[in-house]
């Protein structure tokens, strides 16, 4: 089904013409420049609204071309779906309906059966491209990861870059592979059972390449983002802004068949008008995805901890279907580290992560002593479903000042609790490339950009980010090729021991959850959680009919003996990630004989069943 709503950018026609049309009311005259053959550049026909059409002839799939404008400045296409030559060159012309898809019979995955695995496509793999990430999916579904997260691959400067750098939205990265291949890494996907959700970036655009200014008056400074001008969604002439990036939503979940968007970063999101963009967005894109007969969901990243984003239209909020869940990840890595610094101050107590397993948000309008201000509304009574959960992420990993993984800091049995507490809570589970076992690279922050002077100005503004976290040194540098090769994941790890026995608890821990029919239950109702600070043990009960199975966390370093409070009578263990109980076994628990009681080994993890 086509996109109703795409009608900018270059669109080829069956009678190998293509219709061109741009948004640029700042010039007065727009016309197309072919590179391929030797024609004049053919002017378009102004419109209503700042906008520009008209059909070129010999001009079809694989054509090269540039918008001039007043027949002076020669730019690429700000809805350019291909840039081959990165952001500086040409745009090209894509046939989006020449792939053959095979994924007719695949309509999409319920949003509770996600168990979300995020990717940077250029250091998943040696190769670093949608096609050598194909190979991999197998290894992915034996894990037994439902949902791919990739991050951002919009065109970005240069080769090395995370892709929040991108300036052509519609463009998939050039040295990625570039549209068809994406289009055959989803379609394996889909044939695999694997949902897509690609990461966005509808806050800023980045520095270079970025010739947006030349057309209209997409960014605004009324508003100021941490990574580039704000884009403007509310102010004057937003309304065909506000057109580009709901259409770059529709291109994604129409074209390339993605089955989620995770929109980046929507604090930095400004809109005050009556119908914020984020909800116009999302009703579009389920509209849309109804009209396809797919499931696609949004999901958002935000650190405001305002429930409204997630709470239905009907009921007030912007109605997107889930975000991820910081404070989790603040709550469990603090535990585990110890550390206090930066936004890490507002957390360091068991008691932080039982709310968190219980409620979702940790500060839900406490005072934060981080912002120095209360922060947070209250997401008791939000679906579990609608908040996604880590323990590593690119950004925790990443804006570390030298990308180190949680493997740097932690035993293998305190990864293996971090696991757990991620996997068996009752929220959507997100890994990061690699943690699944104790992946050796790190992931530094890393840019391939082309002006020495946005070169300097990125160095610094790494250097300015970690003063809240009093870390000393200087950071890896982030244009050095060798940063971005220090990143690159290394499979023939697995081979190692430790490795090897962090992956089959991964595999067992997911494999629970799925068979498991408490286990893989997104409800609250069903959770009792207990907490002894004084051991640092949590223990969380999932109870429905009659069936019960008991977890239980050790956060010390301390075998902990439970307590007939904390599991009684006859108990199956299914897990302990110590080793000490064997899957199957039987113990039994009773309040007279302390002899019979369950023992905790130090950052252990006991799965049981009442029986």
């Amino acid at each position: 089904m086509k996109n109703d709503l795409q009608d900018i950018g270059a669109i080829p026609l069956p009678d190998g013409s293509t219709r061109f049309r741009v948004w640029a009311p700042r010039v007065r005259e727009v016309a197309v420049i072919i590179l391929d053959n030797s024609l004049p550049p053919v002017p378009l026909s102004a419109e209503a609204d700042g906008y520009f059409s008209g059909i070129v002839t010999g001009a079809g799939a694989g054509s090269r071309y540039r918008y001039l404008l007043d027949g002076s400045a020669e730019r690429p296409d700000p809805a350019s779906h291909y840039q081959p030559n990165g952001v500086h060159g040409p745009s090209q012309i894509v046939d989006n309906h020449a792939f053959h898809w095979s994924d007719n019979a695949w309509s999409g995955i319920p949003l509770e059966q996600y168990i979300i695995y995020e990717l940077h496509v250029g250091t998943f793999t040696p190769n670093g491209t949608f096609d050598s990430v194909i190979s991999r999916l197998d290894y992915l579904c034996d894990l037994g990861i439902t949902a791919v997260e990739l991050m951002p691959v919009a065109q970005f400067p240069g080769e090395r870059n995370w892709g929040y750098d991108g300036v052509y939205p519609f463009a998939p990265q050039n040295s990625y592979g570039g549209p068809d291949a994406l289009k055959r890494l989803i379609d394996t996907c889909h044939r695999k059972g694997l949902a897509v959700i690609l990461d966005v970036v509808y806050n800023h655009l980045g520095p270079e390449g970025n010739y947006l200014h030349a057309f209209g008056p997409y960014f605004t400074d009324r508003y100021r983002t941490p990574w580039g001008e704000a884009v403007n969604f509310d102010g004057p002439d937003s309304d065909p802004v506000r057109h580009y990036f709901i259409t770059n939503a529709l291109y994604w979940i129409t074209d390339y068949h993605v089955d989620a968007l995770r929109l980046d970063a929507i604090h930095g999101i400004y809109d005050f008008g009556a119908r914020h963009i984020l909800q116009e967005m999302t009703e579009t894109v389920h509209r849309q995805a109804a009209a396809l007969g797919q499931t696609v969901h949004v999901i958002a990243e935000s650190d405001l901890n305002d429930v409204r984003v997630i709470t239905p239209l009907q009921s007030g909020g912007l109605g997107l279907d889930a975000q991820w869940c910081d404070d989790f990840h603040h709550s469990l890595r603090s535990l585990l580290t110890g550390e206090t610094d930066g936004y890490y101050r507002d957390f360091g107590h068991l008691e932080n992560l039982a709310k968190a397993l219980q409620q979702g948000f940790v500060l839900s309008g406490e005072y934060s002593v981080f912002r120095m201000r209360k922060h947070g509304s209250s997401a008791e009574d939000v679906p579990p479903c609608r908040l996604v959960v880590f323990s590593q992420n690119h950004d925790q990993v990443g804006n570390r000042m030298c990308g180190e993984r949680l493997g740097e800091h932690l035993t293998s049995q305190q990864l293996k609790l971090a696991a757990a507490t991620v996997l068996l809570s009752p929220y959507l589970p997100l890994l990061f490339m690699g943690e699944e076992y104790a992946a050796l690279a790190p992931f530094p922050y890393f840019v391939s950009h082309g002006d020495a002077n946005l070169v300097e100005g990125v160095r610094r503004g790494r250097k300015e980010e970690f003063a809240a976290f009093k870390k000393q040194g200087i950071p890896p540098d982030p244009q050095a090729e060798a940063t971005f090769l220090s990143a690159k994941l290394n499979p023939g790890q697995l081979a190692t021991g430790e490795q090897r026995d962090i992956l089959d608890f991964y595999r067992t821990l997911i494999r629970l959850r799925k068979e498991c029919a408490l286990l893989a239950e997104l409800s609250r109702d069903a959770i009792q959680i207990m907490v002894n600070e004084e051991e640092m043990v949590l223990t969380m009960i999932r109870t429905s009919n009659s069936d019960e199975i008991t977890c239980l966390f050790n956060f010390s370093d301390q075998v902990r003996v439970i307590r007939p409070s904390q599991a009684s009578g006859t108990m199956r263990i299914l897990l302990d990630s110590s080793g000490r109980y064997q899957p199957n076994s039987c113990a039994t628990t009773f309040s007279t004989r302390p002899a019979t009681f369950l023992t905790l080994a130090p950052f252990g993890v006991l799965i049981c069943r009442k029986e």
